[in-house]
């Protein structure tokens, strides 16, 4: 160390210079930062109206569990109105849902289609109801090893009966009618209870199946026996008569284009789900990602249903 008082006033002036130039470079930094994220944002919305405002394929996306969704119906509506929007591609990936759900996107579809030319792309997974959805569309391309079918429909019921003795808790009730609130959950489905829920489900499941005859031109004979609740490949659903073609997005593009006059190099815009407003995209990415990574279904309607269901799953219990 020295006590010569111009070394210390040289020290001084090097550290203010090193501070000013640590400074400027922060500033040129965050300035940076700020002009890429606000190019992102532009080039974000710019690619979600299409890059402009003309004619577009407009892409319904259908993943995760299927359920009835007022928001969804209106985005279908808007699409229906918007003639900017000259074919609708329904790009699927879904075990299924409520069969009320399928239901809906099913006469939504149907809706649509009477207006303008819409196909479905089954992409992993397209069953139950997902595969109901499909079939109200014009035309189904899956993957050769997508996986397809599960026609069928579903009503669970747990019987925590012996659980609930174990513990010592009894469940008591008054009802008007000896089918009100059946199937108790401490109790197995028998007698006139089953009778009831079987019914229900019989009278759904001819509908899915009618459904299905008509919209693939199958004899009902040939609809029942593939109806039997099986899931099957992509490849053996071309061959059954349950899709259309092999292929995805682009062959969907391609088809449209030849089959009805669709301009191939139209943009596609995703109109369902909707944009998140302000940046609650980056929160739906990052939980999108949480997801993935706990080994979870995309989407965000991957909810525990109850009732009656058209839903494909694995019985972990075999």
């Amino acid at each position: 160390m020295t006590d010569d008082p111009r070394f210390d006033s040289a020290h001084t002036l090097l550290a203010a210079d090193r501070y000013r130039r640590s400074r400027g470079l922060w500033r040129i930094a965050a300035f940076v930062a700020l002009a890429v994220a606000i190019l992102a944002l532009v080039g974000r919305f710019a690619l979600a109206d299409g890059g402009g405002g003309g004619d577009r394929i407009a892409r319904i996306i259908v993943d995760g569990t299927i359920t009835t969704n007022r928001e969804r119906q209106e985005a279908i509506e808007a699409v229906i109105q918007d003639e900017r929007v000259k074919a609708v591609i329904v790009s699927i990936n879904s075990p299924g849902g409520s069969t009320a759900g399928g239901e809906e996107l099913y006469e939504a579809l149907g809706t649509l289609r009477a207006q303008k030319p819409v196909v479905a792309v089954i992409n992993e997974l397209g069953a139950s109801a997902a595969y109901m959805t499909a079939i109200g569309t014009d035309r189904i391309f899956a993957r050769r090893l997508s996986i397809v079918g599960s026609i069928g429909v579903l009503y669970q019921h747990v019987n925590a009966g012996q659980l609930l003795d174990t513990i010592g808790i009894d469940l008591e009730k008054v009802a008007s009618g000896p089918l009100k609130a059946e199937p108790d959950f401490n109790e197995p489905i028998t007698g006139e209870v089953r009778a009831s829920i079987a019914a229900m489900v019989d009278n759904s499941f001819a509908w899915f199946v009618d459904v299905v005859a008509e919209r693939r031109d199958l004899p009902r004979g040939e609809t029942l026996a593939l109806a039997d609740g099986r899931i099957v490949s992509g490849r053996t659903a071309l061959e059954t008569g349950l899709i259309d073609a092999i292929g995805g997005e682009a062959e969907a593009t391609a088809w449209l284009e030849s089959e009805r006059d669709i301009a191939a190099d139209l943009p596609v815009v995703t109109a369902w789900p909707q944009e998140e407003e302000g940046f609650g995209w980056l929160s739906y990415f990052i939980e999108q990602k949480a997801r993935s990574a706990l080994g979870l279904p995309a989407g965000r309607t991957a909810v525990p249903l109850d009732g009656l269901v058209s839903l494909w799953q694995v019985d972990p219990s075999r």
